[in-house]
């Protein structure tokens, strides 16, 4: 397995001739970017919460808590940003709460390895999700860009973290990850929406 991860693409700006019938307005994508992004933070911090109460005290956790502080300050930005834009937050916080605290759980109680493949599953998608949002938004919105794109490194460092802890060396690796991948990308359509 390619040790590198592929680095997320990103497209051309979008314009307004590039609209469909039916697309969101500028102000509702806009909108459902700052939601998504608030509800994956907090299934990110969830998930390191979750995996730092089977591993706390251990070589893997002790990265975990690091990954989490970054993600406790993506968080707060993104809580910055509904506040300040009145942006509705997921209906499904809830939900995200619970899950990811026991996706959290449960792959660090498979092992600091399966810890670390839910890392790199997890991150790939996020790191894809905020390159193609960055490649959305135009000058007008430089200033959330630029976050967006700098939290996107953000996650790259800790995907790449995951992978110098062994995440691809977990027992069925492609299994584990293609299913966190799927529900990660379940998670950001549902929380644009809701």
């Amino acid at each position: 397995m390619d040790d590198a991860p592929e680095q997320p693409h990103t497209r051309p700006r979008a314009t307004a001739e590039d609209a469909l019938p039916g697309d969101p307005g500028k102000e509702e994508l806009v909108a459902r970017m700052i939601r998504v992004d608030q509800a994956g933070e907090y299934g990110a911090v969830r998930i390191y919460e979750g995996q730092l109460a089977v591993l706390r005290g251990t070589r893997a956790g002790d990265k975990i808590e690091e990954m989490l502080a970054q993600e406790h300050e993506h968080l707060a930005a993104f809580n910055e940003m509904i506040v300040e834009r009145r942006v509705r937050p997921t209906a499904l916080q809830p939900l995200w709460h619970l899950a990811g605290f026991a996706l959290g759980a449960a792959t660090a109680a498979l092992g600091p390895r399966a810890a670390m493949a839910c890392t790199v599953a997890v991150e790939e998608v996020i790191g894809k999700h905020y390159g193609d949002q960055a490649g959305r938004l135009g000058e007008d919105e430089a200033p959330l860009r630029e976050r967006i794109e700098a939290f996107r490194d953000d996650e790259l460092e800790h995907l790449n973290t995951a992978v110098e802890h062994g995440a691809y060396e977990t027992p069925g690796y492609e299994v584990l990850a293609g299913a966190i991948k799927a529900g990660s990308r379940l998670a950001i359509w549902l929380s644009t929406r809701l």
